[in-house]
């Protein structure tokens, strides 16, 4: 019979042996999660590089490649290689504390009241004659159709005005602008609801998508929209999908880093958009954010298969969360050319709400009114400058008042 006293420190050792090897092999698996976890390499300012692996897959049947996420392995697998960042040629971005929300239409409303002068003066003046006839009311006609508010819209503004004025007879400045004011308020419509889902619900984020043609400044109206949920005290992650313009990730990620807010994005050209989206709606889910703002690659509206890949994104990051917000970024200046784009991404992408930017740089203001009759979708946020808090949530009383001001 073996003496198991002789065995004994044998047993103890391989015993020991067992642990350390389950022990590594635990922290190696954690390791590798943790990777998957974007705690990554990260840039100069904070801002997360996706994790690009090999292959193709099918984003509309199975989790995304490229950058996207891979399912949770049955067994350990390799970490995946990610690009290195050479961080010197990356400048740091110092954080800024962006302006409070509250007041920025009022405060900007001058810029506003600047460019709209002609609609406003030029409908008080024609209203304001000694003799109102069917010259003056042609001229108010042509006056708001100048302003892109659009045809059936002027014609019904007309029509009751005329009929006011008639019941009014003697009129002072002061009723002729009140009634203009009524007029035109109702015209813009204060009944819509211009709020954002932002907030989080069934334990997810809100996902804002933002989309529009080339050069309308879909990016920047992103990062300004950061900083607006950021002033609200509200957690933010942005995705950088529009991965064919050059350098429009980094643009993105250092509007995220002026006010601390990490950016979802790839470090490979022309990696699928559909895949980073994917991606950064997974970092808000795991991370527990209030709202993933998803940046979109420009598109006009008369390509399809650029349309399609569009629809393809939202039904991607739907595999994950609920799509809150598609905000259609327009460009005031572009007028009625901007009400056939939005009549085509609305078919695609169903939009809940529109961007105007530029809006302090023309006096055709009107197509705030075109566009909402026209899609029932109304305008929430305007663009009235250059500067960072140069964004605001639109206020139907304020912009009418900054139009006759």
């Amino acid at each position: 019979m073996t003496d198991l006293s002789a065995i004994l420190p044998v047993i103890i050792v391989v015993a020991i042996a067992v642990l350390v090897v389950a022990g590594a092999v635990i922290g190696l698996v954690r390791g590798r999660r943790k990777k998957i976890d974007y705690t990554g390499p990260r840039d100069a300012n904070d801002q997360v590089i996706a994790p690009t692996r090999p292959g193709a897959v099918d984003t509309e049947t199975a989790p995304p490649a490229g950058v996207g996420t891979l399912p949770e392995p049955a067994e350990p697998a390799a970490a995946p290689e990610r690009d290195v960042v050479d961080e010197s040629v990356v400048e740091a971005v110092p954080t800024e504390t962006p302006a409070p929300v509250a007041g920025r239409l009022v405060r900007l409303r001058e810029r506003l009241a600047k460019s709209n002068s002609i609609l406003g003066k030029g409908l008080l003046a024609l209203l304001a004659s000694d003799r109102i006839d069917e010259n003056v009311w042609d001229e108010v006609e042509e006056t708001l159709l100048l302003a892109d508010i659009g045809t059936e819209p002027s014609l019904a503004l007309v029509d009751s005005l005329r009929d006011r004025v008639k019941v009014m007879g003697t009129r002072s400045p002061e009723e002729v602008r009140a009634m203009l004011r009524e007029e035109l308020v109702a015209l813009v419509d204060p009944s819509l609801d211009r709020s954002l889902s932002v907030d989080r619900k069934a334990g997810k984020p809100a996902v804002v998508l933002v989309v529009g043609v080339n050069g309308v400044g879909k990016t920047t109206t992103v990062g300004k929209l950061a900083r607006v949920l950021v002033a609200e005290e509200k957690d933010v992650i942005l995705g950088a999908a529009d991965t064919f313009r050059a350098a429009a990730s980094e643009q993105l990620a250092t509007w995220g880093a002026r006010v601390g807010v990490p950016t979802v994005k790839s470090d490979v050209d022309g990696a699928d958009p559909a895949s980073v989206a994917f991606e950064a709606v997974k970092a808000g889910i795991e991370q527990e954010v209030d709202v993933v703002m998803v940046d979109t690659a420009g598109r006009l509206q008369n390509k399809v298969g650029l349309m399609d890949e569009l629809g393809k994104v939202k039904r991607v990051i739907e595999k994950q969360a609920e799509v809150d917000e598609v905000l259609l970024v327009l460009d005031a200046t572009t007028g009625q050319n901007g009400l056939n784009q939005a009549k085509v991404f609305s078919e695609v992408v169903d939009i809940t709400g529109i961007v105007l930017t530029k809006l302090d740089g023309t006096a055709k203001g009107g197509i705030v009114v075109a566009i909402q009759r026209q899609l029932g979708v109304p305008v929430k946020l305007v663009g009235l400058g250059e500067g960072p808090d140069d964004l605001a949530p639109f206020d139907p009383e304020a912009f009418v008042d900054a139009i006759l001001a």
